[in-house]
């Protein structure tokens, strides 16, 4: 039964408080946070970090940590796009999404397949890869900054609406990239609440040891979980070039911090086993307007970095502090079992 003890105790009532009262705030400061355009610029803002934060959420709920996900996004991407730039490709956008994500699967896998059957440490893992993936864009295919193909840019101008600052008269396009991060969040519920696969990614995050004995085949879990991780990163890099009209190879690099802390503080348990899409895209939405509010109130941006760090520690702490807090009631709900028992048996 939920009950409001019990929704209090999840991190998503706490952060959506947090974005309400961050609101209100810069909105008496500068009157433009409730503004049309300034809604449509977050939400459009959220859109790549919310994508990359669908595949972070269900690796830490896996009990693993990814760091490479913005390496695999900026080569698959990059690779695509000079391929299909050298093609004089002209036709749908669909072909640079599948050779993407096609890119990004096969990248992923590779973390999959070292982490799942080989055992190896996940932080260390894509730690490598990640180097790896960068090394190769740079080294390999001397990446820089580059056009898109016509395909990628009249994708990039597919808008739902324009909303207009009545004030200032500015004006900000819903761009329809907004639908796949929707549809893609509405899939990943479904795998993640109603399939096998997903309790699977739940319960070896919960205890890999204790899944193995269930019955789940934990070296395919994991090698599905990265390898989705990686197709997932695909479609982010070219959904990013296309709303910024052109490929640049840094675009997204270092981004993997941000999104990870997003994650963690939507409450999911950096130990594994606990962590919701909503907590995961209010974190996203949080970090988000947070950046964003910087610059309306006047405050330099590179704060930004370190409000960050301070999100990551606040949210392992309050997640550790839950944990410890759970163990303790379990340990006197147990004592207390035994005490009840003992006394039984001596009447």
């Amino acid at each position: 039964m939920i009950t409001p003890r019990r929704i209090l105790r999840r991190s998503e009532p706490w952060v959506l408080a947090a974005i309400l009262v961050l609101g209100v705030i810069v909105q008496a400061r500068s009157g433009q946070f409730l503004t049309g355009n300034n809604l449509v610029d977050l939400a459009r803002a959220i859109i790549v970090p919310g994508l990359f934060s669908i595949g972070c959420m269900m690796v830490i709920v896996s009990g693993g940590i990814d760091v490479s996900f913005t390496a695999i996004a900026s080569l698959a991407m990059y690779v695509t796009d000079k391929t299909l730039l050298a093609s004089n490709y002209s036709g749908n956008v669909l072909l640079a999404y599948s050779m993407s994500a096609g890119l990004g699967l096969l990248m992923g896998a590779l973390n999959g397949l070292l982490i799942g059957f080989l055992r190896l440490p996940t932080l260390v893992v894509t730690l490598g890869t990640a180097s790896l993936f960068t090394g190769v864009m740079y080294g390999v295919f001397s990446a820089s900054a580059s056009d898109v193909p016509p395909s990628i840019a009249a994708h990039g101008k597919e808008i739902l609406f324009t909303a207009v600052n009545p004030q200032s008269g500015l004006s900000s396009n819903m761009p329809s990239q907004i639908l796949i991060l929707l549809g893609i969040l509405l899939l990943v519920f479904l795998l993640l609440r109603y399939t096998m696969l997903g309790r699977g990614i739940y319960a070896i995050g919960g205890d890999e040891a204790a899944a193995e004995r269930a019955g789940f085949n934990v070296p395919f879990i994991k090698l599905f979980l990265y390898s989705f991780v990686g197709l997932l990163a695909g479609i982010t890099g070219i959904l990013r070039i296309s709303m910024i009209a052109y490929a640049d190879p840094s675009t997204m690099l270092g981004m993997e911090l941000t999104v990870i802390a997003a994650v963690v503080l939507g409450g999911t348990r950096v130990t594994g086993g606990v962590g919701t899409l909503t907590g995961s895209i209010l974190g996203v939405a949080l970090m988000t307007i947070l950046a964003n509010s910087l610059i309306l109130m006047g405050i330099p941006t590179y704060w930004t970095r370190a409000f960050t760090g301070i999100v990551i520690i606040v949210g392992t702490g309050v997640t550790a502090r839950q944990i410890g807090a759970r163990q303790r009631g379990g340990r006197k709900k147990g004592a207390a079992r035994r005490i009840d028992r003992s006394t039984a048996a001596k009447a």
